[in-house]
């Protein structure tokens, strides 16, 4: 892979293929910079999907019983890592103090990883392809203003709750689907495929992928989505999509699963066999 740089700022990068000719390179780098506006590199750049599109509401029944924890005690360095988030979250308006809610739960600190099989089916034997990334994708759906304060959450440093749509809640994952199936409507089976926040761009053909990321780019600037540059990919003969690696050859299993499995000792004693067979299993 190669960086490149695509509007006047310096740190205005993203990532295309290395193996690409200059005049591909040339075309592709062309698109982005056309389509710069279409990225963002930082929270507080991003307007958020218009609550009219979609919001997220919490179908909470009447008569269920409020929830509130007590705040719970941390490690001083996770700590550390709660206040750098809040700070954060605070700065670009997805959350907001509150006093005297009804629910409160404490929070989760969770390191975090950077109809599939069919999915993963058509994106193979494609003669160029495109991953791309969106940029905190959950919290550009912004949450219904009556269920806001039912994301309360407690920490050392104070009570707050959520604008836009957290990790975590119910549903919040089936809500995202129907934003990204909404928003790639024309294109899904044809260009592009998308699950959840994998989104790939697929062309037969090379000579037509810029226009495929054309389309693309004029879909997510309709309904305001940004991506997250650093964590895209683009004119690349094979990648990792839901966990395959799918390339013009077809489908391949991941080399990190193949890894893992190779790594994995052999069972010392029959108890351990039995718990590896029951593993392998599911």
């Amino acid at each position: 892979m190669q960086t490149i740089q695509i509007s006047e700022e310096d740190t205005h990068l993203t990532y295309i293929s290395s193996l690409l000719t200059l005049e591909e390179t040339r075309n592709i780098q062309d698109a982005l910079r056309q389509s710069h506006d279409v990225f963002t590199w930082a929270h507080s750049d991003m307007k958020g999907i218009h609550p009219s599109i979609v919001s997220h509401k919490l179908n909470a029944l009447p008569t269920a019983r409020p929830v509130r924890q007590r705040v719970r005690r941390f490690h001083p360095d996770r700590q550390k890592i709660i206040r750098k988030e809040i700070e954060k979250l605070l700065e670009a308006g997805f959350i907001r103090e509150v006093e005297y809610p009804d629910w409160l739960a404490n929070v989760v600190t969770v390191s975090l990883c950077h109809g599939i099989d069919q999915i993963v089916d058509s994106t193979a034997g494609q003669g160029m392809l495109s991953f791309l990334d969106a940029f905190s994708g959950y919290h550009q759906i912004p949450m219904s203003p009556t269920d806001e304060e039912k994301t309360a959450f407690i920490t050392p440093h104070g009570l707050y709750c959520y604008k836009v749509m957290p990790f975590g809640l119910k549903n919040a994952g089936a809500t995202y689907q129907r934003l990204m199936t909404k928003i790639f409507k024309p294109l899904v089976g044809r260009t592009v495929e998308v699950y959840i926040d994998d989104i790939v761009v697929k062309s037969k053909t090379r000579e037509e992928h810029v226009l495929h990321l054309q389309e693309v780019f004029h879909l997510l600037r309709k309904y305001d989505m940004k991506l997250n540059p650093s964590k895209c990919a683009f004119g690349v003969s094979a990648g990792k999509f839901l966990g395959f690696m799918v390339s013009q050859r077809g489908i391949e299993v991941s080399p990190d699963q193949v890894k893992a499995v190779m790594e994995t000792p052999p069972p010392g004693a029959k108890r351990n066999y039995s718990a590896s067979q029951a593993s392998s299993s599911r």
